[in-house]
């Protein structure tokens, strides 16, 4: 959701927030702005708009001092404005408070407060923290804010600076990411990795209820409520810092899009075994037993690893012969699901943070079930609550719409369909085999479907002035068709539908007109016939259609008026393949609309709150 940075040591500190701040913009980018401290007052300039604008104004008057907190937001309490940008102070200016998440009872305090003659400004949840400190304040900064915490109810990631204490900086965590670095000159806090490696490579991750208090010199952590010391080992980061720069692409989601054979490659690594006849799974706690007494899988997700999760629904259907049934996650926890201790929960998350999917994760384990993680984000919350994760590896992505991610997840599904059925002997050694060596190609035939990417670029052209458009597809192409009309949707505002082209004729060919574009794909071999039939149900109505087929078919064109290939697979493996040119279709058409590819409106890029 919103991005948090905060610093103290040696040096000045707000070059270091705004470097920190723009590694975290992908979090959100409706405002930004600062507070530093120099030793005796806290000085606070924040402005609407991107960072760039804070930048801008902080060049003429920098702020100076050793001592800051920052912050880069999405909206969740009131409009983006100067008032409602963080950081947050009291009245007399004595607190400044950054946060990342939602205090659920805020209203009550606020209205506590008011009764005491506290005056609001802005319209968020987080003015009352600021205010809250400064009523309990008891003269000490740590149990002031430990006072405070007891009092709110809900999710959150805090960096706390006051005057009374210039040499302190304290951060709290409740179910939104946080971290702590450790570095030569001085410490750091950030919501994520790429904040801070640029200054250290050794951080500590705050778990649930756990408060940091930094110092010049030093961290200390404690359990946030009853102030009881924790002892913890450094964690090293080993990211290159490159791999969060755009490398001479216009855009990150570009960049990322040509970085999927790769992160194919990546997910794939240490987890065939040598002669590419099995499926291994290092570190996986799930017995062979346990996996064979699993009666019913639940995938649950958001967004693109909802997708994700339908593309998987097929595989382990087909491969394990397990019945899966694929939840949106904020709807998971709220329908009395039937969970039991044979059910097995699969949870996919990108950052490994969303709050919803997070939730869902806590919920199937106070049901009895296991859990497995798929994410890209080790030591995230959703890796560290489920009983085991499956890192996909695709490096840190920085464009809030996913790309190498989703197909990162997709290429883990792969993995884990084999594995089940290897465990469970669903399929022969010899079909096992097969599909393993179909998956060892698909990094380069990736590689040859971005070779694809100028005559994606044609058709961009040509749908870019239009308000809707459809995708169609049976099957797992219905799947994929999901992904890439919500694609579309996020980047290029236009609007877009995706349907099972069966059903077509059961109210949707209404909306069929003269020249509407449909994306029609046809990879399915079983399923084929079928699409061509509901492929000439839009044309006889007009449509103006891209079909998306597998290379040496010869008929679809005969059906649409352009068409792209990619390399025949396995049809469990086509999504990986398939969605490619969707998502530079995706790209160049909002590109084609002069849009922010890597920041469309709206959105950011780890929802941490439900």
């Amino acid at each position: 959701m919103c991005g948090i940075v905060g610093y103290i040591g040696k040096d000045e500190a707000q070059p270091i927030l705004l470097s920190g701040l723009g590694k975290l913009e992908y979090r959100g980018y409706d405002s930004a702005g600062i507070a530093v401290c120099n030793g005796e007052l806290i000085t606070v300039k924040k402005s609407e708009g991107r960072l760039a604008v804070l930048e801008n104004q902080l060049q003429n008057a920098p702020l100076h001092g050793s001592i800051g907190i920052g912050h880069t937001r999405w909206a969740t309490h009131g409009r983006p404005s100067n008032e409602n940008s963080h950081p947050h102070t009291d009245q007399s200016g004595k607190f400044a408070v950054v946060h990342n998440g939602i205090i659920e009872n805020y209203l009550d305090i606020k209205e506590e407060l008011s009764a005491k003659g506290v005056r609001f400004t802005s319209e968020t949840d987080t003015e009352v923290i600021a205010h809250l400190l400064a009523d309990l304040w008891d003269g000490s900064l740590v149990s002031t804010v430990q006072k405070a915490i007891k009092k709110m109810r809900g999710a959150y990631a805090l960096g706390v600076v006051s005057e009374y204490e210039p040499d302190k900086l304290v951060a709290v965590r409740l179910a939104s990411p946080l971290i702590i670095g450790v570095g030569e000159n001085g410490n750091f806090i950030g919501s994520d990795i790429p904040a801070l490696i640029e200054y250290t490579r050794d951080i500590y991750i705050l778990e649930d209820g756990e408060m940091a208090v930094l110092t010049a010199d030093g961290v200390t952590l404690m359990d946030a409520m009853t102030g009881k010391m924790i002892s913890r080992e450094l964690f090293h980061v080993d990211w290159d810092l490159v791999q969060a720069e755009k490398e001479g692409y216009d855009h990150f989601m570009l960049k990322e899009i040509h970085e999927q054979p790769r992160a194919f490659r990546n997910t794939m690594t240490g987890r065939i075994d040598e002669k590419g006849k099995k499926v291994i799974f290092e570190g996986l706690s799930l017995t062979s037993e346990q996996l064979m007494q699993i009666d019913k899988i639940f995938i649950v997700a958001c967004g693109t690893a909802y997708h994700a999760g339908l593309v998987g629904k097929y595989v382990i259907e087909d491969l394990a012969r397990i019945p899966v049934e694929v939840d949106v996650a904020s709807e998971f926890r709220y329908r009395r699901p039937i969970v039991t201790e044979k059910t097995l929960v699969i949870v996919v998350s990108q950052s490994g943070e969303t709050a919803d999917t997070l939730a869902a994760l806590r919920e199937a384990r106070r049901l009895g079930a296991k859990v497995l993680a798929i994410t890209n984000v080790v030591g995230s919350s959703i890796a560290r609550d489920a009983d085991d994760v499956i890192a996909t590896m695709a490096g840190p992505e920085i464009a809030v719409a996913s790309t190498k991610a989703y197909t990162s997840q997709l290429v883990a599904f792969y993995l884990l369909g084999i594995y089940l059925a290897q465990v469970r002997e669903t399929i022969e050694e010899g079909e096992r085999i097969s599909l393993i060596e179909a998956l060892e190609k698909l990094p380069e035939q990736a590689e040859e479907v971005l070779s694809y990417s100028e005559n994606i670029r044609t058709f961009a052209d040509s749908i870019k002035d239009h308000k809707s458009l459809f995708y169609i597809g049976r099957g797992i192409d219905y799947a994929v068709a999901l992904e890439g009309s919500l694609k579309l949707k996020e980047i290029s505002y236009i609007h877009s539908e995706a349907y099972p082209a069966g059903e077509l004729k059961h109210g949707t060919l209404a909306l069929i007109e003269e020249n509407i574009p449909v994306i029609a794909l046809a990879t399915q071999d079983e399923l084929y016939e079928k699409m061509i039939s509901n492929i000439k149900e839009v044309t006889a109505r007009g449509a103006h259609v891209l079909g998306i087929a597998l290379a040496g078919d010869t008929e679809l064109h005969k059906s649409t008026d352009e068409v792209i290939s990619v390399p025949s697979t396995v049809s469990l493996f086509t999504p990986a393949l398939s969605v490619i040119p969707l998502q530079l279709l995706s790209y160049y058409t909002s590109l084609a609309l002069g849009n922010d590819v890597d920041k469309p409106r709206n959105l950011a890029k780890s929802v941490t709150v439900e």
